[in-house]
C-alpha cells in the first residue's frame, strides 16, 4: 500500500493491509479503495442538492438522511432570528413554513465549497445561495433570496451537515426588501 502512495506523491501515510498478503491483491485493493473515495465538493453539491430535493417534495422525515443528529441550524430572518435543533425540529419548522402556501419551490443559485477546515479532511465549509419562489391560496407571489453557510462532516466516511446558518438577502414583497450581506460569517470560521 505504502508504495502506491508514494509513486502519487502522498509520503506521510500509515497504512495496515487486512486479509490478503499477496501484494498483486493489496495494490489492486488499494486502488480500488482510492477509486472509491468521494470528492468532498460533490458530495457538498450533492447535500444540497438533495435538500433542495427534499423541501420541494416535502419529506422531511428523510432530513436524518443528511442532518446530524445534533445539527443545529440558526435562521436570522431580519426580522426575528431563532435556532433549530436537530432534524426533527428543522423538518418541523420547515413542514409549518409551508402550510401557508399553495405552490412553493426551492431553488440553489450558486456554491462556494472550501475543503480541509481547520487542515482537517473530515471537515468542511459551504457557501450556498439559493431563492424561494411562493404562491398563498389567495393568489399572491413572493420571492425571496438567501444565503446558507453550512459546516460539514465526514463521520464513519458519511459526509453529514453539522452545522447551518441562513441569513435572508432579499424579499419581493410589499415593500420589496434588500438586507446587507452577513460579511461576518467566514467559511473557514464555521
Amino acid at each position: 500500500m505504502r508504495a502506491v502512495f508514494e509513486m502519487v506523491g502522498v509520503h506521510d501515510v500509515v497504512a495496515k493491509s487486512m486479509g490478503s498478503t499477496n501484494p498483486y491483491n493489496v495494490v489492486r485493493a488499494t486502488f480500488d479503495a482510492l477509486k472509491a473515495q468521494e470528492n468532498p465538493r460533490a458530495v457538498a453539491a450533492r447535500r444540497n442538492k438533495k435538500v433542495s430535493d427534499i423541501v420541494s417534495r416535502r419529506r422531511f422525515d428523510e432530513l436524518v438522511d443528511i442532518f446530524s443528529p445534533d445539527i443545529v441550524l440558526d435562521l436570522d430572518l431580519r426580522d426575528h432570528s431563532m435556532r433549530l435543533n436537530g432534524p426533527q425540529a428543522i423538518g418541523d419548522f420547515i413542514a409549518h413554513a409551508l402550510t401557508q402556501f399553495e405552490f412553493f419551490q426551492f431553488n440553489i443559485l450558486g456554491t462556494r465549497v472550501e475543503l480541509r477546515i481547520g487542515d482537517d479532511p473530515d471537515h468542511a465549509a459551504a457557501r450556498m445561495y439559493m431563492t424561494e419562489l411562493r404562491q398563498t391560496p389567495s393568489g399572491h407571489w413572493s420571492q425571496i433570496y438567501g444565503v446558507y453557510h453550512d459546516r460539514f462532516a465526514r463521520i464513519d466516511g458519511q459526509w453529514w451537515f453539522a452545522f447551518r446558518t441562513y441569513h435572508s438577502l432579499a424579499r419581493n414583497n410589499m415593500p420589496a426588501t434588500l438586507f446587507e450581506f452577513p460579511h461576518h460569517v467566514h467559511l473557514d470560521q464555521l
